[in-house]
């Protein structure tokens, strides 16, 4: 609630101080350092905006966490306060349950399948879901594959996971995943994690290179097994009650702006993941390439329990299936 406080302390300075009304601010929150390559798609996204307004929508942008975590900018976001925030389908899947489906084990066949569907009919769907929720999604960023990296024991097949505590993040979909492939899930901060494996309270974690990497992970985690169990994307939304403010012009200014960051996000993730990997090698942690069909194959009681929950988002992903 402090930090809601501070947000808007922040937001009302800045706003009062405004001094041509000619300009429309957009304020842009999100957790991720400035290192992180989303935080340099977002920084596309600015410079493309800024050049194709000639100047008239300016984004100023509060990264870290200064506005507080990702749900809390959602709040924001909702309300009016700040006008766009990136976060993960995962943590959106808490307002609009259709992002829920973009983090099933294995949906998509390749990097190419996954950007094919987020970037086409069913993708831009699930965008439009949130306009409900007051939550207008613009696109999709990527933020890799999810793979498990452990302590003291590889893991090779399915089977090695047995008995293993893996800490998860703290959503249903990541749980049942991790218990349907044996292993012991159990949800914690993500600031606690690198004690929590230097001192044995969890065997593992599962993330991406780049997150494995720039927590320091790798430092207490001696092997790293791209399996790949989940592609969740990040989401760049901007708030309904900012949009309806524009112009239609403005609207196509800021969705453009939005899709070119995008595709230049995508370069910047994969050069980021190569630098993580070689830090990784060079560290001494053994990099294991799995036979990702078996950790598939078991890992399908999680779609079926989906679907036998949410009967009606077996369209959306048949569609994805089929595609």
């Amino acid at each position: 609630m402090n930090r809601i406080l501070c947000a808007f302390l922040i937001l009302f300075v800045m706003q009062s101080c405004k001094k041509d009304d000619d300009i429309k601010m957009m304020y842009l929150a999100h957790t991720l350092p400035q290192t992180h390559p989303v935080h340099k798609g977002i920084l596309e996204f600015q410079k493309a905006l800024n050049a194709k307004s000639g100047g008239k929508i300016q984004i100023k942008i509060f990264p870290d966490g200064q506005l507080g975590s990702e749900r809390e900018a959602l709040e924001l976001l909702q309300i009016g306060s700040v006008a766009v925030t990136k976060v993960s389908a995962a943590t959106l899947s808490n307002f609009v349950p259709e992002y829920h489906i973009l983090g099933i084990p294995y949906l998509f066949k390749d990097k190419q399948h996954q950007y094919d569907v987020l970037e086409g009919e069913v993708g831009k769907s699930i965008l439009e879901k949130g306009s409900k929720f007051w939550l207008r999604g613009l696109c999709y960023y990527d933020a890799g594959s999810r793979s498990f990296y452990t302590s003291n024991k590889a893991i090779r097949k399915p089977e090695d996971l047995k008995g293993l505590k893996i800490r998860v993040m703290n959503n249903q979909m990541a749980i049942n995943m991790v218990e349907a492939l044996g292993g012991s899930p159990t949800p914690m901060a993500y600031g606690e994690l690198y004690t929590a494996i230097q001192q044995g309270v969890v065997d593992g974690a599962e993330n991406n290179p780049p997150s494995f990497v720039s927590s320091n992970h790798y430092e207490v985690s001696k092997y790293y097994t791209l399996d790949q169990h989940s592609s969740v994307p990040d989401v760049l939304l901007i708030g309904t009650k900012f949009w309806e403010k524009l112009t239609a012009e403005e609207k196509q200014w800021v969705q453009e702006a939005a899709d070119e960051s995008s595709q230049a996000e995508k370069v910047f993730w994969q050069n980021s993941v190569e630098e993580s990997m070689a830090t990784a090698r060079k560290a001494g942690v053994e990099i294991i390439i799995p036979d990702k069909s078996l950790f598939q194959e078991q890992s399908k009681s999680v779609l079926e329990a989906f679907v036998k929950d949410h009967p009606e988002m077996s369209e959306i992903i048949n569609k994805i299936k089929n595609q």
